[in-house]
Order: C-alpha cells, then sequence, then structure tokens
C-alpha cells in the first residue's frame, strides 16, 4: 500500500512533469486545531512545484490544475492543501 504522499507526488509526477517537487504532510503542525485532532494522519499537505506547463497561466490557474488533480484524494478526506506553483525560471521561496 502507498503512503498518500507518495499517491499524491505520482499523480502530480505524471500529470505536470514537473522539474522539483515536494509533498510535506504537515497534518502534525496542526494537532489541536480542533477538538480530538492530534495531528496524525494524512489531512493536510504542502505542494512545492515547478512545472514547465505553469507558464502562462495565473496563480489561481496553477491551484485549480492542482486541485482538479487531487480531487479524489480531497473527496476521501485530504482537508487543507496548501499550494506553491511555480514555472521555470520564476522565483521561490524555497
Amino acid at each position: 500500500m502507498t503512503s498518500l504522499t507518495e499517491e499524491i507526488r505520482a499523480r502530480l509526477t505524471e500529470a505536470l512533469t514537473p522539474e522539483r517537487l515536494e509533498v510535506l504532510n504537515e497534518s502534525h503542525l496542526h494537532a489541536g486545531h480542533q477538538p480530538g485532532f492530534d495531528g496524525t494522519g494524512d489531512s493536510h499537505f504542502r505542494i512545492r512545484i515547478v512545472s514547465p506547463l505553469f507558464a502562462g497561466m495565473t496563480r489561481l490557474a496553477r491551484h485549480r490544475a492542482v486541485t482538479d488533480l487531487l480531487k479524489g484524494e480531497l473527496e476521501r478526506g485530504l482537508h487543507a492543501l496548501a499550494i506553491e506553483a511555480a514555472a521555470p525560471g520564476e522565483a521561490t521561496r524555497w
């Protein structure tokens, strides 16, 4: 069985052929934000991606491209997704 991190990485790699990709599970950073949530599991992720397919796309369009690809995961309980998307040659903070 693959982890959600691996599933997300595989889906984004196949569809967006990224030059750089980081899939970070940040669920542990959200412990205590809701009653009974201890930060375990796969609920909060950060995606950092540089893809040539993002060239000429707005920030909103890039985010939609990523969330559209992960629609199934979002429907199955992925609660939060932070997306840092760039085209090659664009500055990133990471």
